[in-house]
């Protein structure tokens, strides 16, 4: 067997690139060498500044497709990590390192499982260094090009940190979407001792928040929680007491389920503000929409695979934030499935080199699950 089926090494030598988006410093590189030796067949995807990989192992179906990114957040001042935040170091068992949990570890994972599985059906990476960042040049960019090759992945499997108390304790089948709406609300300045001069926006707006948080927008759903929404920040910058200001903003986030489409929630924001303000700007960016791989065959024999290697039975959940997920979800069945994230963008970020070994034998045994 492949020295490559032990994930330590190949966790080390990426967390070891100093890959922080949208910088690839060489993982990509290291990545592509050890997924040659393989058997697999590389293809390396430039878009603007961003590197990215897909490979192939096999012709024949299904193809299952392992997805992540090379690309990590900044590491923050090297001084309060106990270890060199890119020199892959092991102590008492534990590697640690800026990319340790999210989610370098498990693509070195991903490449043991590979190595112990040689047979039935094809196997294959799309890799990106754009997750952590803007998410334009990345997996949605190479989603658009397997589409014009002939390649989209028949199941994906994405390798985020998921877990919360022990290997194995979920999956996620779905996100929910997010919308963030800048607001500005516009009147007339004026002197606060004549009210009757000037239009004030501040109540304006504060009135149009009250609006918009005083009821949920649902009870949540067959498988989401309730959508949220939260005021992130109210914004004056008038530095008098006694100056009504020409101008008063808000910034709020909404996380919305499948009960929900973006445009829908755009639409109802501009309504309820309208019914409070006659004048005012409303800036909405969707940086994803909700979606929901539904249960059935694929995802009882995910389950079924994860709870026989790692000893736990794992919920299916939605919960969290955004991930290329939202993505993908657009061309094939997707979920997923990785380390625990107690430790991810957090100084001395780490896992135990047990962990790590524990999810290559999940992802060895999914890949057995998974093609029959």
């Amino acid at each position: 067997m492949s020295e490559l089926a032990d994930p330590l090494a190949l966790a080390q030598a990426l967390i070891r690139c100093p890959s922080v988006t949208p910088a690839d410093a060489g993982a990509q590189d290291v990545l592509a060498a050890a997924l040659e030796r393989l058997g697999f067949r590389v293809t390396r995807l430039r878009f603007g500044e961003i590197e990215n990989l897909y490979a192939r192992r096999g012709t024949d179906g299904p193809n299952i497709c392992f997805a992540g990114h090379t690309d990590v957040v900044p590491p923050g001042e090297r001084r309060f990590w106990r270890f060199d935040p890119f020199g892959g170091e092991v102590e008492s068992g534990v590697l640690y390192g800026r990319g340790a949990c999210d989610m370098k570890g498990a693509i070195a994972a991903f490449v043991a499982a590979c190595a112990r599985h040689q047979s039935g059906g094809s196997v294959s990476m799309l890799i990106t260094g754009d997750e952590e960042g803007p998410a334009v040049d990345g997996t949605a960019k190479v989603l658009e090009w397997l589409a014009s090759n002939g390649e989209v992945p028949d199941f994906c499997l994405v390798g985020e940190p998921t877990c919360r108390a022990a290997l194995g304790d979920i999956i996620k089948i779905g996100r929910r979407g997010s919308l963030t709406a800048r607001i500005a609300v516009h009147g007339v300045q004026g002197h606060s001792a004549y009210p009757q001069k000037a239009d004030n926006p501040v109540h304006r707006l504060v009135r149009a928040l009250a609006a918009l948080t005083a009821a949920p927008l649902d009870a949540g759903s067959a498988h989401f929680e309730p959508t949220s929404l939260q005021v992130t920040t109210v914004d004056v910058g008038n530095p008098a007491s006694n100056v009504i200001p020409a101008q008063a903003t808000a910034v709020l986030n909404i996380r919305f389920n499948d009960l929900h489409r973006g445009r829908d929630l755009r639409e109802w924001l501009r309504a309820t503000i309208a019914q409070h303000a006659e004048r005012f700007d409303l800036d909405v960016s969707i940086s994803g929409e909700s979606f929901l791989t539904e249960p059935g065959p694929m995802v009882d024999r995910l389950r079924a695979a994860i709870a026989g290697a790692a000893g736990v039975e794992p919920a299916l959940d939605t919960g969290g934030g955004t991930s290329d997920a939202r993505f993908i979800a657009r061309y094939c069945p997707v979920a997923e499935f990785g380390l625990l994230g107690t430790s991810m963008h957090q100084v001395d970020e780490r896992v135990p080199v047990a962990e790590l070994r524990a999810l290559a034998d999940v992802y060895a045994a999914v890949l057995r699950a998974l093609h029959g």
